[in-house]
């Protein structure tokens, strides 16, 4: 069991800057591929970008390729998501998600564990 608790969402204006954290507790980090989704309200959980844990590679939805990027600290097992140039459709719950193992999944059914989400606002 693996438990992950996200943090630093907020209110945040068109055009600018925030980086989510999420922590992990439970057992051993390494070797869990992590991942961030995010559902606005009326919608199905998306995936946002992950990072995987043998090489720290990450891969990105479209949408936000080029403006939000993963990283992650294994030492401190925490996981990061900077997200830069926000636009106001960016505004969701965003959700950090494990998955044990070296692949490189997108859809929900492909993670184990989640956290409870947090909030992002961005304001036009």
């Amino acid at each position: 069991q693996i438990q992950l608790v996200e943090s630093g969402g907020g209110l945040v204006q068109a055009g600018g800057s925030l980086k989510l954290s999420c922590a992990a507790s439970g057992r051993a980090f390494s070797g869990y591929t992590m991942g961030w989704f995010r559902q606005a309200p009326g919608t199905e959980r998306e995936f946002v970008g992950g990072i995987t844990w043998i090489d720290t590679s990450t891969y990105y939805a479209d949408s936000v390729k080029g403006r939000f990027t993963i990283s992650r600290a294994n030492a401190k097992n925490l996981v990061y998501l900077q997200m830069n140039s926000l636009k106001p459709e960016d505004t969701a719950v965003y959700y950090c998600a494990a998955r044990f193992g070296v692949a490189t999944p997108r859809r929900v059914s492909e993670f184990t564990f989640w956290g409870q989400g947090t909030q992002v606002t961005v304001s036009s």
